[in-house]
């Protein structure tokens, strides 16, 4: 084998570096305690001309002490649906090093009831964090009036 060749191999593939760099001190961020506050955590966060109108689905990361790192935005769907992609999810996730995880997504309709689809797809990606060691603590179904949580109501 030619010397040459493998350095010119190596140089073609891209090195990866892990960072996270948050701009926050960690006494500031808020703690999560019950899915009251994480819900109203996340209201307080949504884009309100949305909330009513479209459905997204949002992560809320956490860690060890169940303070939050951030909420991130997976998707934006239609008015009766989005796709919540598992890789993004636990992509943020380890992006941040987190604890655990709070999904959320909300129902423009007001409803707040869990769909099959809703089922189906919580019991999925908490599957996943049991794997991933890396928790599913709640999915939070959020509308402008109520919530739905699935750690509350033994869903998880």
């Amino acid at each position: 084998m030619d010397i040459k060749n493998i350095n010119l191999v190596s140089n073609q593939v891209s090195e990866i570096i892990l960072s996270y760099q948050p701009e926050i001190k960690l006494s500031d961020l808020p703690k999560i305690t019950s899915s009251k506050e994480a819900y109203e955590l996340l209201i307080g966060n949504w884009d309100q001309s949305k909330l009513r109108f479209i459905e997204q689905f949002k992560v809320m990361l956490l860690n060890r002490a169940n303070k939050v790192l951030g909420i991130v935005n997976i998707s934006t769907g239609g008015i009766s649906g989005t796709v919540a992609d598992p890789k993004l999810i636990f992509a943020s996730a380890l992006k941040t090093n987190s604890s655990a995880i709070i999904l959320s997504h909300n129902h423009p309709s007001g409803n707040r009831m869990p769909s099959r689809t809703d089922r189906i797809l919580t019991k999925k990606i908490v599957e996943l964090g049991v794997l991933m060691e890396l928790p599913v603590i709640d999915h939070i179904i959020v509308t402008s009036e109520s919530y739905y949580s699935f750690s509350d109501e033994g869903g998880l």
